[in-house]
């Protein structure tokens, strides 16, 4: 089996092979010395026009127009692109002009990273440059990059099918900087949250991804095996039940940023690898962590743009505090025109088939409620919005309403009718909770495969006595789509999940 090369690939080879025959190696193991960046040059050249007649800068080749002796390139380092004015006899001061006439006009190909060295300067039609006194060839590049070509306000052969842009992210990178920016801000968010709670004293740590038992969530997990211990394990689905444990252990405030997974549907909202940021804080209630969440996206928000209103899609999104709360029975009372306050399991699937509803058997009254607020209501929620007081059927891991032994004190916090943020009085009781796991055990039984199994180990912990806490966890890929206003959660991921590439492969005969 061989791989078709078309005719640019086999001509930059052809260059790599002429390269190596005049001694020049395409691939140095060198050092360059950078001592300036691009946007260092732009933001500070016409201030002052004595600065920067000694710089040395490296980037990748994006355009060049060749004139004889005299050339012009286009140089794009990590922080933006500048224009090069290449003259054969400065970067040749002998003889030998092999170095511009054959390695730069012959040899050298847009993609290409090169190392220059040179004096700032001005062109007559007022580009700021870089005069060109030595070049090295640092990186040959093999494959062609698309070329993205502009006449008269239209915009050609620019790389923007999404599956080729989130296939080959590194094409994305280097042909569209300005999706940068988005990747950026997904990491100025997280240290945003990572300052934010170190500020209360709250202590980052880590936890296992690969579990004995995937707890901490309701969703259908990933499966592997441990060689050594001849074991299955599990890649987590949340890390709740450990950062719990270490409560129970004598942190009052804990918090981690963690990569789970769970086995199920992807779409422009869902990846089975995500990012979620979980905090635990000891001798608090879900009141106090609802005004500490939007305390945190108000500071988000102001940090990252300067203001707390976002533009999301159509929507003007505001994160000025305080936000909106409403119970999940009201809501959907408002949107579903039903009141389901003390329905049992028929009940709500009379509902659910009035609302025309998909149902299942496998659903129980937990997923019943919630097909129907998430059919019903979800949607309507706009603005940031805490959605509280869960019935218990749904929260298996929340302590019972202190008003109310049929709901739980528990919020999810909703923008733009998805939601980004889950919070609970942490359930501490550990007779209850061995209850709950149990009749997690009869749904899973029943056939709901995202039920959630029984952990002993994390009973025995609760046995140990667990303070009261609140707990939060948070979708930062999904906060990064509403801060960025990106509307595919595939746009906030370097490399999001995808499927097996079409391979055109020529067999030999």
């Amino acid at each position: 089996m061989s791989t078709e090369l078309n005719d640019q690939e086999q001509f930059r080879r052809q260059a790599l092979d002429e390269l190596r025959q005049l001694n020049i190696n395409p691939y140095p193991a060198d050092e360059f010395p950078v001592n300036v960046t691009t946007t260092e040059i732009l933001e500070n050249f016409t201030k002052d026009q004595t600065l920067y007649q000694n710089v040395s800068i490296a980037g990748r080749i994006m355009s060049r127009r060749v004139m004889g002796a005299a050339s012009f390139v286009e140089l794009r380092d990590s922080q933006g692109k500048i224009q090069l004015y290449i003259k054969r006899d400065d970067i040749c001061e002998g003889e030998d002009k092999t170095l511009y006439n054959t390695v730069f006009k012959k040899l050298t190909d847009i993609g290409d990273f090169i190392g220059v060295t040179g004096n700032v300067f001005i062109t007559q039609m007022g580009e700021i440059s870089i005069h060109v006194k030595s070049l090295t060839m640092l990186s040959k590049s093999l494959k062609p990059l698309p070329i993205v070509k502009e006449k008269d306000g239209e915009v050609f052969d620019a790389f923007t099918d999404p599956e080729q842009r989130y296939r080959q992210r590194y094409v994305d990178l280097i042909v569209n900087p300005q999706i940068k920016d988005t990747f950026i801000k997904r990491t100025k968010i997280i240290n945003t949250i990572r300052n934010y709670y170190n500020e209360q004293g709250f202590l980052e740590v880590d936890t296992p991804i690969l579990q004995a038992i995937p707890g901490g969530a309701a969703a259908r997990p990933f499966i592997t095996h441990h060689n050594a211990l001849d074991m299955q394990l599990y890649l987590r689905i949340a890390n709740e039940l450990y950062l719990k444990r270490l409560i129970v252990g004598g942190f009052d405030g804990v918090y981690e940023f963690s990569r789970n997974f769970r086995n199920e549907g992807m779409d422009r909202t869902h990846n089975p690898e995500f990012t979620c940021m979980e905090v635990y804080v000891a001798y608090k209630d879900y009141n106090w962590m609802m005004k500490n969440t939007e305390n945190l996206i108000e500071r988000i928000a102001l940090e990252l743009n300067g203001t707390t209103d976002f533009q999301v899609g159509d929507k003007t999104i505001s994160f000025k505090t305080p936000f909106k709360r409403l119970s999940m029975i009201d809501a959907i009372k408002i949107y579903a025109n039903v009141d389901i306050s003390g329905m049992n399991e028929e009940q709500l699937r009379e509902v659910c088939v009035s609302l025309n509803i998909p149902i299942t058997p496998s659903m129980g009254i937990g997923k019943l409620i919630d097909a129907i607020f998430g059919e019903k209501c979800e949607h309507h929620l706009v603005q940031p919005t805490f959605i509280t007081d869960y019935p218990i059927e749904m929260s298996p891991l929340t302590k019972k309403h202190r008003d109310n032994p049929a709901l739980t004190e528990r919020f999810e916090l909703f923008v733009n009718g998805k939601e980004i943020a889950n919070a609970y009085s942490e359930l501490n009781d550990p007779i209850d909770q061995r209850e709950r796991f149990e009749a997690q055990l009869k749904l899973m039984e029943k056939g709901d495969d995202e039920a959630m199994f029984i952990d002993q180990d994390f009973l025995r912990a609760l046995e140990y006595g667990m303070p009261p806490t609140a707990g939060l966890g948070i979708g930062i890929d999904r906060l990064v789509m509403f801060m960025t206003n990106s509307p595919s959660i595939q746009d906030v991921l370097f490399f999001p999940q995808m499927r097996p590439e079409k391979r055109h492969i020529q067999s030999e005969e």
